[in-house]
């Protein structure tokens, strides 16, 4: 079957970018999300991350079902992780704003329309972000076009992540990118970095963006809670290198966040228990 974009909607100034790593069975599902947007991006980048099974196929395959012209494919030749695979992508863009969409995850139809007219109406906004939901859990009440708008500061975003990367809409040109190779709370330290520069970044308060799993220990890069852990230590203690936090606060987050750290554990076993439980 070939699928395309209803050509009499409007296409927006936005660039959308997908990393892609194993992620066959799911991609489509990403895909036709996008395409059923009511303000249609100018082209979708898919960044194959060096994927060792048939995920090249099925972008191909997406390609030629939808445009080549408007599907786009990079192929990377060593596996970076999501952040450089959406670097790539981003350098790619050729439109104002690029957003981000992950493999297995998926986008509401009013997504793009919803965001960009928040960020048209607010030039000095250089990121935004908005609620995710789990899909298993979520009865998708997310029609209301009623919502409100958070700034989010640095020191909000200095104790957590205040929103997925699925649902973050950036100006192409601003001076900040993922840090390559890094595979955890990657997209944390961007957003932080972003805020330290004093550039103004905005929450809407609406879920427009479904996910398909847990937010940790279930599967994914999120499955392995020590690795993130030690990320986003690592992200406090590199800020405190760079002279944005001092050593002290760079101390103290680290602690903070260990204890988040073992709440999540026990998140997760109390999951596995409830789960297994007849």
């Amino acid at each position: 079957m070939t699928y395309a974009p209803v050509p009499d909607r409007t296409v927006g100034p936005i660039s959308v970018v997908i990393p892609c790593f194993r992620c066959s069975a799911t991609i489509e599902r990403a895909v036709r999300s996008v395409a059923a947007q009511s303000v249609l991006p100018i082209e979708i980048i898919l960044v194959d991350d060096a994927s060792d099974d048939d995920t090249l196929s099925q972008l191909r395959q997406l390609q030629n079902r939808f445009s080549t012209d408007w599907i786009k494919i990079i192929q990377l030749n060593t596996n970076s992780g999501a952040g450089t695979a959406r670097n790539k992508g981003w350098d790619a863009t050729k439109s104002e704003f690029v957003a981000f969409l992950d493999a297995d995850d998926s986008w509401l139809p009013n997504k793009l329309e919803t965001q960009l007219g928040v960020m048209s109406s607010r030039p000095d906004a250089v990121v935004s972000g908005h609620l995710s939901a789990i899909d298993s859990v979520s009865k998708r009440s997310t029609s209301t076009k009623i919502f409100s708008v958070k700034k989010i500061t640095f020191n909000q975003l200095l104790i957590a992540n205040r929103f997925v990367t699925p649902s973050v809409m950036v100006k192409r040109d601003i001076p900040f990118r993922f840090r390559d190779g890094q595979r955890h709370m990657e997209d944390h330290f961007l957003w932080m970095e972003i805020a330290s520069s004093g550039s103004l970044i905005l929450r809407l308060e609406i879920t427009l963006a479904m996910t398909y799993k847990f937010p940790y220990g279930k599967s994914g890069l999120s499955s392995n809670l020590w690795l993130m852990e030690k990320a986003e230590c690592g992200n406090y203690i590199h800020l405190a290198e760079i002279g944005t936090i001092s050593r002290l606060s760079a101390f103290l987050l680290c602690f903070f966040s260990v204890i988040k750290f073992f709440q999540r554990i026990l998140v997760v076993v109390l999951r596995r228990i409830f789960r297994n439980s007849p």
